[in-house]
């Protein structure tokens, strides 16, 4: 009975373990997206400003 409960006791330690990081990992992200979201925009805006339009034309004719 003894080895079972064992058993027991560290799928739960595991489980609580696992359920910690996971809040941790959304916390993290919680707390930062704004400046994530902000850093991207910031970009996607750099990148759509300042950009000549590229025309590929491809020849079938050949």
């Amino acid at each position: 009975m003894y080895v079972f409960m064992k058993a027991a006791t560290g799928e739960l330690n595991l489980t609580v373990i696992t359920l910690i990081a996971i809040a941790a990992i959304i916390g993290f992200f919680w707390i930062m997206w704004p400046n994530i979201q902000q850093s991207i925009n910031s970009q996607w805006g750099n990148i759509s400003g300042n950009y000549k339009k590229t025309y590929i034309v491809i020849d079938h004719n050949r």
